[in-house]
């Protein structure tokens, strides 16, 4: 049984590890693999046909706990602990729920001092107990009629929340903790840059945990902006991002059949190879001759697809020029997002010309894909990788070299 402390409006966990508010997904689906002899029986939750209408949720069965994380920043919003038989709770380093100590209103007062007025829930027959950033809800089965504003002595609690700020049903998951950092760079944004013919290359708004000299203490969140183009060389990119978590040289080209003439083409004696960024959710392709860039690959982390968890999301822009007819005929702009879906992305831009490619993945130790197909379109020099649900899975873009003279970065902190 784990024995877990529970820290209001930040965290729930021991000595090992944490979930705290505001981490992301990957981060606390890396400590349930961890230490997965300990907690056992990990269910992944969303829906398939609306991942982004509803909360993405970890739910461990076995110790009776829910982390619920935002649909769309896929961080962490709400720890709910839903049936507390199943774990030992502690506050301030005193059991208020254990095998030993009930959780009852007397307990929970007793550890956490005094609250504001309960508040009874009529339909869930619930009488919620909140203080800030911790809420408690008691079970008032036998009771035929609900006090006003006194908890019965010797209810027991149900459920119990940590999340931030004073209201439950309208929290937020936080900005993400420093200590969730450890050393890595995250995108807060990616803007895609282009001219009126296709992409150009990224801005990237990237945040990290800088520090003052020697002080741990002075921590902040520094903010850098970068800028990548097609054309740019390996150095470059190391200099702007850092080195990448993996390199990965392509065996083989399974694309290449698409082309025209491809049995004319000769082969290339060396591979092409690919940065790949997964705290920003780019991959980043070099020519295996030149060791320039030539393609991005902006990945969303939509569950239900393959490579799902291995990239954090990346929240991209790409402005889209609308061409209209006639002869005062001016391009209008649109913006296409991470959460833009495949019909919004036609109606702006038409239907391709020709019919979608159906890329299939399955590892070489297992040829099975329980999430199926998914299918990829060409338009304005960018490639969509469109899920069965409609949405984006992935957007490759490729293009021409950039001119010179244009910006590469800033930096601030706050």
């Amino acid at each position: 049984m784990l024995d877990l402390e529970v820290v209001p409006e930040r965290s729930l966990g021991n000595e090992q590890w944490e979930f705290a508010l505001g981490m992301p997904l990957a981060q606390a689906i890396s400590i349930l693999q961890k230490h997965c002899r300990n907690i056992k029986n990990v269910q992944v939750l969303y829906s398939e046909q609306m991942p982004l209408s509803h909360d993405l949720i970890l739910n461990l069965t076995q110790d009776g706990i829910k982390l619920l994380f935002d649909a769309c920043n896929q961080r962490l919003k709400v720890i709910e602990v839903y049936d507390l038989s199943k774990v030992k709770l502690k506050y301030c380093g005193v059991h208020f729920n254990s095998q030993a100590i009930a959780p009852t209103i007397e307990q929970i007062d007793q550890s956490f001092g005094a609250t504001h007025p309960g508040v009874y829930n009529a339909a869930e027959q619930l009488f919620h107990l909140n203080f800030r950033g911790l809420s408690f809800s008691f079970q008032l089965d036998s009771w035929s009629e609900a006090p006003k504003y006194e908890i019965p002595h010797g209810a027991t609690v149900k459920r119990m929340y940590i999340y931030t700020g004073n209201n439950l049903q309208e929290t937020k998951a936080p900005v993400m903790p420093l200590a969730c950092f450890l050393g890595n760079v995250y995108a807060e944004c990616v803007d895609v840059l282009r001219d009126g013919t296709g992409p150009l290359g990224l801005r990237l708004r990237l945040l990290t945990a800088g520090c003052g000299p020697g002080v741990m203490a002075d921590a902040k969140v520094r903010v850098m902006e970068r800028n990548i183009y097609f054309g740019d060389s390996c150095q470059d990119v190391l200099s702007a991002l850092g080195s990448p978590h993996k390199v990965f040289y392509k065996s083989e080209d399974k694309m290449k059949i698409h082309s025209p003439s491809p049995h004319k083409q000769v082969p290339s004696k060396c591979n092409d190879y690919f940065f790949n960024y997964f705290t920003l959710g780019v991959d980043i392709l070099f020519d295996s001759v030149t060791h320039l860039v030539k393609k991005f690959v902006l990945h969303t982390n939509y569950p239900g697809h393959y490579n799902f968890n291995i990239y954090h999301r990346c929240d991209f822009k790409i402005p889209l020029v609308i061409k209209k007819d006639g002869a005062d005929a001016q391009g209008e702009d649109c913006i296409l997002t991470t959460y833009s879906k495949w019909d919004q992305v036609q109606e702006l831009l038409g239907h391709p010309m020709e019919k979608p490619v159906v890329l299939h993945r399955s590892s070489s130790a297992n040829n099975t894909n329980p999430f199926g197909s998914t299918f990829c379109f060409g338009l304005q020099r960018m490639i969509f990788e469109v899920m069965q649900n409609n949405h984006i899975a992935s957007v490759t873009l490729y293009g021409t070299p950039r001119p010179g003279n244009l910006p590469r970065s800033e930096s601030s902190a706050h």
